[in-house]
């Protein structure tokens, strides 16, 4: 199944409820929330104040990714807040394990994640520990960028990866994506599609009904 998941970080925030509303009922299921700390990115972006301040405004799956190191520390707060799925990145865990039970202990869906820099062999130990792998498609931290050609082989290679196993885990890919590689994505492996800037700039209603379409076609 194909997901669309808009990512809150390119919203108008001033119009945030409306930008929620919109996308849900252009049918998007997940909500993409993008945490970032100013240590493992460059930027800061927001918290669970926001998550638990939009939580009662929709019944859409909260996709929490957090680019925060030690990202053991605030699971509970996370999934307090009204996370569904709490992706992690790899690169910032010192027991990825550990990160991978505490949030599965609090009855929520764990994702990982690597950079695009990162080597796909280092998922290997955690393919069947985690409901979800989200290979980034452009480097973590800010908005806007263009997408990286060479995480095509990346998403490939992780299918791959999880077809050998027998496993149909979702692959989630974030990071420039668009209306004209949308497509290409998903023949490449990907399942679970979050845009930014391609959903909330101009109409998030008919923007993030056009990706579906596209996704499903």
């Amino acid at each position: 199944m194909n997901i669309l998941s808009p990512s809150i970080l390119a919203a108008d925030f001033k119009n945030l409820g409306q930008q929620i509303a919109d996308v849900d009922e252009a049918g998007a299921p997940y909500l993409h929330v993008d945490v970032m700390d100013g240590t493992f990115v460059p930027s800061i972006s927001f918290g669970m104040p926001v998550i638990k301040s939009i939580r009662s405004a929709s019944d859409m799956v909260f996709d929490v990714h957090l680019m925060i190191v030690d990202p053991i520390r605030y699971i509970e707060e996370f999934a307090e807040s009204g996370a569904d799925i709490i992706t992690f990145h790899i690169e910032a865990a010192d027991d990825p394990q550990a990160v991978i039970d505490k949030i599965h202990s609090l009855g929520k869906k764990a994702g990982i994640s690597i950079k695009p820099g990162t080597a796909v062999d280092v998922l290997e130990p955690y393919l069947d520990k985690v409901d979800m792998i989200l290979v980034m498609t452009v480097e973590p931290g800010f908005g806007g960028q263009p997408f990286i050609e060479a995480t095509y082989d990346k998403i490939k290679a992780v299918r791959k990866m999880l077809n050998d196993r027998g496993l149909d885990t979702d692959v989630q890919v974030d990071g420039g994506i668009t209306k004209d590689n949308i497509k290409k994505v998903i023949a490449a492996g990907a399942n679970v599609i979050v845009a930014g800037s391609s959903v909330f700039r101009g109409d998030a209603k008919e923007n993030a009904k056009e990706l579906i379409k596209l996704m499903e076609a």
